[in-house]
């Protein structure tokens, strides 16, 4: 079997991070291409992180800085540092950092190397769709070459989940909504894993702590990191533990039978008091004309095996996944 090939759109983050640990340690996993872009932090501090995740993890793919901002050319939104930190990786000690930046911007290393690779490479996006907007403007073919996008974002309001900055709009997709909505507009396969289930799957205070005893140096990182983010969670939504965001996105292209799925038209609202909300037009219901006519059926994930992905997580990490 051969392996999946993953260019990883990241905006690192401590669920950032703990995604590309997952893939890192994967063994059906191949990480070609790292880019970063402004969101848990600014472009310096998400690009130094994934340097440094490069270092620490021993991976060789290039990473490339990505976008500063949004396409349109706003000021891009503070960074959440009261949710990952002011170094975004939950205020760990950082190493000096020895890994090195690739030349060229984001949006060109993910066109170079879908161009190497036509329909090889997965792409995996779980900070703001600004590179791959970028990427498309510059090669509207780039859609053609990828085998698949997967993105971590979005709030559809299933399973009783909601937004997490406006009651409609996930962080990701409400800093750059006119990104994403040409994103999900172009010609590859996207699927979508919001808030809907990844609030639905949740790693508790003794998952973690079990992580740390079992697990390693891997376990312990996962443990150091996350302390912040749980601190967080647990005054925001009273809960002893935090969701899996970024990581469902890996799962999924792993395991997409540990999830449910729906199918329909997705356009992103940019203006108004819906900024930043993804709206599904079902594949299975008629509507007059409209907005969602002539854009490409995607895929939204609506339900998940909780379970089954924390139990994966743990066994990748314990080396028997």
């Amino acid at each position: 079997m051969p392996k999946l090939k993953v260019i990883y759109d990241t905006d690192p983050g401590v669920d950032d991070a703990m995604a590309l640990l997952l893939m890192a340690r994967h063994p059906d996993i191949e990480v070609v291409g790292i880019v970063s872009s402004f969101g848990n932090g600014t472009i310096d501090t998400t690009t130094r992180n994934a340097l440094y995740l490069k270092q620490r993890l021993g991976l060789v793919a290039p990473v490339s800085r990505g976008a500063a901002g949004p396409i349109t050319g706003a000021e891009p939104s503070e960074p959440p540092t009261f949710v990952h930190g002011d170094n975004g990786l939950g205020n760990i000690d950082l190493p000096p950092i020895t890994a090195t930046e690739d030349p060229r911007p984001a949006h060109r290393l993910i066109i170079d190397l879908l161009r190497e690779n036509p329909g090889e490479i997965t792409i995996i996006a779980v900070g703001r769709m600004t590179n791959l907007a970028l990427a498309l403007a510059e090669a509207p073919d780039m859609a053609q070459l990828a085998q698949r996008l997967v993105v971590m974002g979005g709030a559809f309001g299933r399973n009783g989940h909601y937004g997490n900055v406006t009651p409609v709009a996930e962080a990701n997709i409400w800093g750059d909504p006119v990104a994403a909505d040409i994103v999900f507009g172009a010609a590859w396969p996207v699927t979508i894993v919001p808030l809907d289930v990844t609030h639905e799957t949740v790693m508790s205070d003794s998952y973690v702590n079990d992580l740390a005893e079992v697990a390693g140096e891997d376990g312990r990182f996962v443990r150091a990191i996350s302390r912040f983010y749980q601190g967080f969670y647990k005054d925001a939504l009273g809960i002893i533990g935090f969701p899996v965001h970024d990581s469902s996105a890996v799962i999924f292209a792993l395991h997409p039978e540990f999830y449910t799925t729906e199918r329909g038209a997705v356009r992103v609202v940019s203006e108004g008091i819906a900024f930043g909300q993804t709206i599904i037009r079902p594949d299975n219901r008629s509507y007059p004309p409209g907005a969602w006519d002539n854009r490409p059926s995607q895929t939204i994930v609506t339900g998940v095996n909780a379970p089954a992905v924390l139990d994966f997580y743990r066994r990748t990490l314990l080396g028997s996944p």
